[in-house]
């Protein structure tokens, strides 16, 4: 008999819905299961996507479910959130009191239910969240990560495009440390289908531009989409199916994500955005580039903010 893949996600606002709208489309997943404290909305969730399946390529079966029904599936997706705290001051912070509350809650519900597989956590600020996860549902490492960096990576990768006219596909890049205010872009590992950038950009206008106006574009264009319609929905949705799909074809992949560092670029305890290759058991290793001293502190300091954001809200997270 062959293996469903069975998908549960945890919180249903624009983020969540979106991200179970995108795996329905993409048939990644052949069972979803739809969680939220919200009963009316996440029943009207469940029935729009059921309503659409006639249209839809492929058949999926989706079913409201509790905490405690999630023990067999592959993938858990935590999309908790409050919108609301995060529009008031544009700072992902401010929703860290609101989520890690959630999270305090709802982990040990999951886990006693038996849940073994792999957790991705979207939820912001991701890393603080992601550890938080991790710690509460004590799975083996790697088992659990957190989009992290992956959308503002697409995001840097997006503005590439329009800069050089290099196709997104031909463009390897990614942005590195924290998901939030203090990220960092290793530019010495841009390649243009295999072709470093410090090497175009010698001979080519398209690839000569401000490095620090690229990487602060990146981050404005968060806000843009934040700012005109309230909340991000397409880039993170698509991020986190790529992610699925990674996991469960067991592809081997390399893509940035937020996880558990133990000494790699000479930072441990803290969850970080970093390029990983992920397969079925999640995590399975990190990438270390050999990166210049201005970068290799430059991550470093992503990391210490980091640190530095959960002694502050040490209270809040034990």
């Amino acid at each position: 008999m062959i293996k469903s893949r069975k998908i549960a996600i945890i919180g249903l606002g624009a983020v969540g819905k979106n991200c179970a709208y995108a795996l329905v489309l993409k048939g990644l997943v052949d069972e979803l299961l739809l969680v939220d404290t919200n009963e009316q909305k996440v029943q009207a969730e469940c029935q729009d996507l059921r309503d659409a399946m006639s249209y839809c390529p492929y058949s999926v079966s989706i079913n409201v479910a509790g905490y405690g029904d999630l023990g067999d599936c592959d993938i858990i997706v935590n999309s908790v959130g409050n919108m609301k705290l995060l529009l008031e001051t544009m700072d992902r912070l401010d929703e860290l009191n609101f989520n890690i509350a959630q999270v305090n809650d709802f982990i040990p519900k999951v886990m006693a239910g038996g849940f073994k597989g792999i957790f991705i956590n979207i939820s912001n600020p991701c890393d603080i969240i992601t550890s938080q996860v991790a710690k509460l549902s004590e799975l083996p490492k790697g088992h659990v990560f957190g989009t992290g960096t992956g959308l503002d990576t697409s995001r840097l990768i997006a503005l590439l495009y329009k800069q050089t006219g290099v196709a997104h596909r031909s463009i390897s890049a990614c942005m590195m440390g924290e998901h939030g205010a203090s990220i960092m872009v290793p530019w010495s590992q841009v390649t243009f289908y295999s072709k470093p950038l410090a090497e175009l950009e010698k001979t080519d206008a398209r690839f000569q531009f401000d490095h620090k106006a690229f990487r602060k574009k990146a981050e404005e264009n968060a806000y843009l989409v934040l700012g005109g319609k309230h909340c991000t929905e397409y880039g993170i949705s698509t991020t986190l199916c790529r992610v699925v799909d990674i996991v469960l074809h067991d592809e081997k992949a390399i893509m940035p994500a937020s996880t558990e560092l133990d000494g790699e670029y000479g930072v441990s305890g803290v969850f970080a955005g970093v390029p990983c290759i992920i397969g079925a058991n999640g995590i399975e290793e990190i990438i270390q580039y050999d990166l210049p001293t201005e970068e290799l502190e430059e991550f470093r300091q992503c990391c210490e903010n980091i640190k530095k954001n959960m002694t502050i809200n040490d209270t809040v997270i034990r």
